[in-house]
């Protein structure tokens, strides 16, 4: 069984163990890269570029959680008794909103993470939850954090729901829905996260994520795109858009810039990719 079918069913279980509940849950990073485009291969949906990546391998899930479930924190109750279930343990560090499975031998081969996540903390001002700069803490607590992820200003706009189906660990015939960020949210986040990373040996210097900022673009439709310069215009006087746009002006913006070397030092990287409409795109995206 390949790795990204091991993840379906592990999402499967997460689903099925929370099959009462109304969470909603959003898959970002590398998972949610890879379930958008079998989504739009699925429908066949004409995209901004023709040449996609291959999917990478991953063997965690982002798992973003709307605000509203923080701040009513009892709504996250079915979510924290189904890790427990399902044998996730806190990670060391990071406990609360990080959790990993161990794999069949008891070790990391195997296995699997999660990670919790939302959107700014902004969205959290006048609430009840608390936050650090690091995670939103809900109150009353229910032994579950979430990390702030302050460049997901869209995080809850034009999400796309795609329903999940096949067989639980345990043999049970299930589907659930769940939900993917838009092309603008991915974009944001994988912007920050290549930046964070772009010359850090140990995390591939963000070729990593300067592949995703590429797979996210071309598999955006031409509704996703405009929708996406409609966003981008409403949030451009905020500073972590102002930001964004000057990580692209220095890093994307013609094909000997940083991020586009990054790009092509991804092993995933083919000769075919539409490099020069890739930079023109994230241009006019951010308006540099």
């Amino acid at each position: 069984m390949s790795l990204m079918q091991n993840l379906q069913t592990s999402l499967l279980d997460l689903l099925y163990q929370t099959r009462d509940s109304d969470l909603q849950l959003i898959i970002g990073g590398g998972y949610g890269i890879y379930l958008r485009s079998e989504q739009v291969r699925r429908a066949g949906t004409r995209t901004l570029l023709s040449e996609w990546p291959e999917a990478r391998s991953t063997n965690d899930i982002d798992l973003f959680l709307r605000p509203e479930l923080l701040i009513e924190s009892h709504r996250l109750k079915p979510l924290a008794s189904a890790l427990k279930q399902l044998g996730y343990e806190a990670i060391p560090g990071a406990e609360k909103y990080q959790f990993e499975k161990p794999g069949p031998d008891g070790g990391a081969d195997g296995g699997f993470k999660i990670d919790l996540l939302t959107g700014p903390e902004s969205r959290f001002a006048g609430t009840t939850a608390k936050t650090d700069g690091r995670r939103v803490r809900p109150k009353p607590s229910v032994d579950l954090h979430a990390h702030s992820v302050n460049e997901a200003l869209t995080l809850e706009d034009q999400l796309l729901r795609m329903t999940i189906h096949g067989k639980t660990s345990t043999g049970f015939d299930h589907q659930g829905d769940i939900y993917l960020p838009h092309p603008l949210t991915f974009v944001m986040m994988k912007l920050f996260a290549f930046r964070d990373r772009l010359n850090d040996p140990s995390k591939d210097n963000g070729s990593y994520h300067a592949l995703d900022l590429y797979s996210v673009l071309a598999m955006t439709s031409e509704q996703e795109w405009e929708q996406s310069l409609e966003m981008r215009k409403a949030h451009q006087s905020q500073q972590i858009m102002l930001e964004a746009s000057q990580v692209v002006s220095q890093h994307f913006s013609s094909s000997e810039r940083l991020g586009m070397l990054r790009l092509r030092e991804s092993p995933y990287y083919r000769r075919e990719f539409q490099l020069e409409e890739f930079s023109r795109a994230m241009c006019e995206l951010f308006s540099v």
